[in-house]
């Protein structure tokens, strides 16, 4: 009868002590989502892109090209990366004693701006103005609209992925070593570049 005691109890022992490992690593796994999900604003990446826009215009008169105006500036995009952290789940996170293995969201755009304040006409190659022909503003607002387009059809080809991971990987990797984790892995979902629908300034120029 005392032994069946004696193992009725040690058996009680052993699962009151996987209960607690259980509770304190679910514990352990929502301080490090919480740590995690913190460092938002910090793992945003910036980057600037420099364009240049090249535009012409030929003035056809009885089907015959008369004269070609060009038109020829200099711009700059801001795009700015991040990861929404507040998409980890519980699953994102395993822990092994102090190791840890972290699944991450992938990146994202988070912001795209190209302002108008950064375009430069080049007065040495534009040719604006010729006879019976001339570029107008809307013509210009086309042609920067057009650049617009253009950098953002070429955004998930500019390395912005691999960029943005490596600095979202060193950061967080120095939040986790807080939690004194010897081994620390970090993924990613997968390498494609999020494009939500993001709205620059308008790029109306003032006549």
């Amino acid at each position: 009868m005392d032994g069946l005691k004696n193992i009725l109890r040690h058996g009680w022992i052993g699962v009151s002590f996987c209960w607690i490992l259980c509770s304190c690593q679910k514990d352990e796994r929502g301080l490090v989502i919480g740590k995690i999900q913190q460092a938002s604003d910090l793992v945003v990446s910036e980057f600037v892109i420099d364009k240049v826009v090249f535009g012409k215009k030929t003035k056809n008169i009885l089907f015959i090209p008369v004269n070609e105006a060009s038109f020829m500036a200099y711009s700059r995009a801001t795009i700015k990366t991040g990861i929404d952290l507040n998409r980890i789940k519980e699953d994102d996170i395993r822990i092994e004693g102090k190791k840890i293995n972290l699944n991450l969201p992938p990146i994202e755009v988070i912001n795209f701006s190209y302002p108008p304040d950064s375009f430069i006409a080049d007065t040495l190659v534009s040719n604006p103005n010729r006879f019976l022909n001339s570029i107008s503003l809307e013509d210009q607002e086309t042609f920067f609209r057009m650049a617009e387009m253009d950098i953002r059809d070429h955004l998930p080809y500019m390395g912005l992925v691999e960029s943005s991971q490596n600095h979202a990987r060193k950061l967080i990797h120095t939040v986790l070593k807080s939690f004194a984790f010897e081994e620390i892995y970090i993924q990613f979902e997968n390498d494609s570049l999020v494009i939500r629908q993001v709205n620059s300034p308008d790029n109306l120029l003032e006549p």
